[in-house]
């Protein structure tokens, strides 16, 4: 299997699988780990590994009604590239363990296990991998691969907190009720970051919150699940990241969050409007503001070429309805060659939302934090003309005036 790193200098790798396999002399079991190593970490850093367990427990199953009621604990354990708690200059790799794989649940899975599960991906994995795919809660592309990717955003975080940037995404739609978001103009950041993680769903707007969470529990009564729309703010960000061509900032970040399994769509800033918009009334109009250049509005999401602008960036994001249901769907056993029904009975979200977010934020981090390590390399040996350096340097500030 390829395709399990992400980054160019500041780099993520991840393995392990929903439930997994764990083997060693005189003993096998069900169970397994994630594992994420993380490149590029620079020497002196004080980890702070706290820090990292809040980022993983945001994503953790079994919090609330809304959550899948898999017990897993996601505590981390930092094996490698840290002594007394900081970072050697070594890979830092980071483990997960699987807690909470019973014999029921294996079971469950292995009942079903040729069957193709509706909107799961057990097709492809058989077309790829024939019989030795993992067909247990999906191996590979289970969400819960997602935790190696939280633990190499919370190492991208804290490197992040360091020059100023923050990241945090929110819950904007749930089964066609709309909150506020910022790229719609009706909620600014300063509005959402106070509401942020204050309820079950983490949607920031309090009046809309309620009437998602309320739908939601009607959903599952039903025996159905629900997607909706996150959108994810960059704060602090520096002008300049990326590059004009291929490898513009908006690509690996559009990169990132399309490798989550659960999107369906991406639009950056206001995104799709753009369609129905003049250009008089789409471009951002700079300005100046004590003597900084600022954007009167911010459609772009803080992109211009690609590149951040050093406005805030904006992105949403949508994602599908769990696929596991309680009711009956139609299918093909691939063993058999028959199609038959099939009727889930393992465990599941009512949503994914309130558990992607964090997702999200680590990929927007590890992608920002890669842009600034190959943007200091550039500008280490551009040596460009002072006056450039110095507006650059300073507009990341916001010290600069024209």
């Amino acid at each position: 299997m390829l395709g399990n790193t992400f980054g160019r200098v500041f780099q993520v790798t991840t393995c392990g699988e929903s439930y997994g396999w764990s083997a060693k002399e005189g003993e096998q079991s069900y169970g397994g780990a994630l594992f994420c190593i993380v490149n590029g970490v620079p020497p002196g850093i004080k980890l702070d590994v706290a820090k990292i367990q809040v980022e993983l427990d945001k994503r953790r199953p079994g919090q609330s009604k809304l959550d899948s009621p898999r017990k897993e604990t996601d505590r981390v354990e930092i094996v490698s590239g840290l002594f007394e708690s900081v970072t050697t200059g070594a890979p830092v790799g980071l483990l997960i363990r699987n807690v909470d794989t019973k014999d029921v649940h294996i079971d469950q899975y292995r009942q079903v296990k040729e069957v193709i599960r509706p909107g799961h991906a057990e097709v492809n994995f058989f077309y790829k991998y024939g019989e030795h795919a993992d067909w247990c809660g999906a191996g590979r592309a289970s969400g819960r691969e997602t935790v190696g990717r939280v633990a190499g955003g919370a190492v991208a975080k804290q490197i992040l907190s360091r020059e100023g940037v923050e990241i945090l995404a929110h819950v904007i739609e749930s089964n066609g009720i709309k909150g506020r978001s910022i790229s719609e103009g009706t909620m600014t950041f300063e509005q959402m970051k106070p509401n942020y993680r204050t309820n079950d769903l983490n949607c920031c707007d309090t009046e809309a919150a309620p009437k998602m969470i309320d739908d939601l529990l009607k959903v599952a009564d039903a025996g159905d699940t629900a997607g909706g729309t996150i959108e994810i703010i960059a704060r602090g960000v520096p002008a300049g990241l990326g590059e004009p061509v291929f490898d513009k900032l908006k690509a690996t970040i559009a990169h990132g969050l399309c490798s989550i399994g659960a999107m369906t769509g991406l639009q950056f800033g206001a995104g799709f409007a753009a369609s129905s918009t003049l250009g008089s009334e789409w471009n951002d109009q700079p300005f100046l503001q004590d003597g900084k250049v600022r954007f009167r509005t911010n459609r772009c999401g803080g992109f211009l070429g690609g590149m951040s602008n050093g406005e805030d960036l904006v992105m949403s994001m949508s994602v599908k309805p769990t696929p596991t249901l309680s009711k009956d769907q139609d299918t093909v056993d691939m063993l058999a060659m028959k199609e038959k029904k099939l009727v889930a009975i393992t465990r599941r979200d009512i949503t994914i939302c309130p558990r992607i977010y964090p997702v999200a934020e680590a990929m927007v981090a590890i992608a920002v934090t890669d842009a600034l390590f190959m943007a200091h390399g550039w500008y280490g040996l551009a040596h460009l003309d002072a006056k450039w350096t110095s507006l650059t340097a300073a507009r990341n500030k916001g010290e600069y005036t024209v």
